[in-house]
């Protein structure tokens, strides 16, 4: 039957409807992106993850995961559609953590992990053991779980310091102003690192499960510990380690050679670390091994000379797609993730979940930090190391372990029928419950202010400045005695002469003049410069810079 050619051709499918939100998300966000992280303390983060439960299943259903789980499609069972959730949340957390943690690599100074390496070794050593045993006691002794291997299973899942949370705190104009650069560079460094350690607690864990637990058929902690040395140690740490290091330093050697000969451009010059990123990640999970912590490696090794990263250290191509990632990711797990379930448990009561959380967030990781602080050279004094402490969001990186975990489960611990084994039905529970532990922590890092407290590097004039724009009427009189000796902060974008270098194909860098003049800014119009020997050259392009970058 033919169409009335007058009617209106709406097209709601769950394309167009994602795409209009992300874009109206985003872009409604960014113009008061300045605003909410600065005035309120509220990370992108947590925004997004708010935006996506408003907007999801348990909200007004325009972000639909089952949808696009093709879980509408006839014989598509109740299990496969879980199947299929599961299946895209792990890659997307494998793509968003990738990406990052190459990210995380390459703005680290040269040869960082090689120089630096006793202060890690303590972090992601005793630090990263202990914070796994206080967990997994809390985790026990709060959810009633008979087995104790349970609770570590999901303790080694909220191990690691996550990269993506991290750079809430320690990138940006903030941080540079607010955090010491080398605690920036270790914070950096322990995050990417242990992000990808978290396998041989979680697998310690889960090969006991199978050997040892109640339910196994054959008690054999050999086979556990042999499985556990071979695949978890060998194979996926050690050959990570060795593939991320090769395949960062090949890169970086082809990248050079082209470079040398003027066979790259700008463009593709900038993007390379993050087409690194994907081909470690896709390589990686095409073999089996550890794809997270190889990719942290080859951004280490890729910018080993401090090449890449200075190269590319004033753009913002790659903080862009980064944050695109991190939006978009926390829009997904705020419409995917089981919130009726939360309050619906056989095995752990909300009001334990929120004690958890608590406990968590002052227990897992601040004791161990401020004990070892004093043999770690960065942290200088009892400030940094509490906020050190304090520090260690969880996040992507735990629900990634938590959805290798149920994969596991899936695999190794359940009848060809998908059921799981008896002694592990509450672990599964557990593990969906654990996902409460980094939700919760998301809103702490919204005080960013904290960090402030730490700064002993720059002088305290920006802080005087923001005092008396965020009190305007009496900010005056109670910083700087109301005598005009500190300047208000300027209200909009401030429009200044481009005096970053160009990066020419050949790797020379050269600059249009050696002394840089003022722009005009309130008539926003450039002048001719005038060079000694009387030469007129042309107007050097603006740059425009915000409140956060002055």
């Amino acid at each position: 039957m033919s169409r009335d050619i007058w009617a209106v051709p709406l097209q709601p499918t769950n394309f167009n409807i994602i795409l209009a939100l992300l874009g109206g998300f985003i872009s409604l966000f960014g113009l008061v992106s300045f605003l909410l992280k600065e005035n309120y303390y509220l990370s992108e983060a947590l925004i997004a993850l708010l935006v996506g439960v408003a907007f999801g299943p348990n909200g007004a259903n325009f972000i639909r995961p089952k949808d696009y789980a093709q879980c509408s499609l006839d014989g598509v069972s109740d299990a496969d559609c879980q199947d299929n959730l599961n299946a895209i949340t792990l890659n997307f957390s494998r793509l968003v953590l990738g990406v990052q943690l190459v990210l995380a690599g390459v703005q680290l100074p040269s040869k960082y992990l090689r120089t630096e390496w006793k202060a890690l070794s303590l972090l992601l050593g005793p630090g990263m053991t202990c914070m796994w045993i206080a967990t997994s006691l809390l985790v026990w002794g709060l959810s009633g779980t008979s087995s104790f291997l349970h609770a570590l299973a999901v303790g080694a899942c909220v191990t690691p310091t996550d990269p993506v949370l991290s750079a809430v705190i320690v990138k940006g104009k903030f941080a540079d102003q607010n955090i010491p650069k080398d605690l920036q560079n270790l914070i950096v460094a322990e995050s990417g690192a242990n992000d990808g350690l978290g396998y041989p607690f979680l697998f310690f864990a889960l090969y006991l499960i199978k050997y040892v637990g109640s339910g196994a058929t054959s008690s054999d902690a050999g086979d556990a510990m042999g499985l556990w040395f071979a695949y978890t140690w060998a194979y996926t740490i050690i050959l990570s380690i060795l593939y991320g290091a090769v395949v960062g330093w090949l890169a970086k050697e082809l990248l050079h050679w082209a470079e040398n000969r003027n066979y790259v451009d700008r463009e593709s010059f900038l993007v390379f670390a993050i087409a690194l990123a994907l081909f470690v990640l896709g390589t990686c999970g095409l073999v089996g091994t550890d794809d997270v912590l190889a990719c942290f490696v080859a951004g280490n090794a890729f910018t080993w000379d401090d090449w890449f990263r200075i190269e590319t250290e004033d753009d913002s191509l790659q903080p862009t797609i980064d944050m695109l990632l991190n939006v978009t990711i926390f829009l997904w797990y705020g419409a995917f993730l089981p919130w009726d379930e939360f309050g619906n448990s056989s095995v752990i009561s909300t009001w334990r979940v929120v004690v958890l959380g608590l406990l968590v967030l002052l227990l897992r990781r601040l004791p161990w930090v401020f004990l070892m602080h004093k043999r770690i050279p960065q942290i200088v004094d009892t400030k940094q190391a509490i906020f050190v402490g304090f520090f260690g969001p969880i996040g992507v990186s735990a629900i990634f372990y938590l959805f290798i975990t149920l994969d596991f489960i899936k695999e190794h611990l359940s009848d060809e029928d998908g059921v799981a084994r008896s002694d592990v039905k509450d672990l599964s529970e557990l593990v969906i419950h654990g996902l409460s532990i980094p939700l919760g922590k998301l809103g702490y890092l919204a005080p960013r202010r904290m960090g402030r407290v730490l700064s002993k590097s720059l002088s305290d004039e920006p802080h005087l400045v923001e005092a008396r724009r965020k009190i305007p009427i009496i900010g005056k009189y109670l910083v700087g005695g109301g005598n005009g000796d500190v300047q208000p902060r300027a209200t909009g974008p401030v429009v200044i002469l481009d005096s970053r270098p160009l990066h020419q194909p050949s790797g020379v860098l050269t600059n249009a003049a050696s002394d840089m003049h003022e722009a005009d800014i309130s008539a926003g119009t450039g002048t001719q410069a005038h060079d000694e020997s009387g030469t007129t050259t042309p107007r050097r392009d603006r740059d425009i810079r915000f409140l956060d970058e002055v």
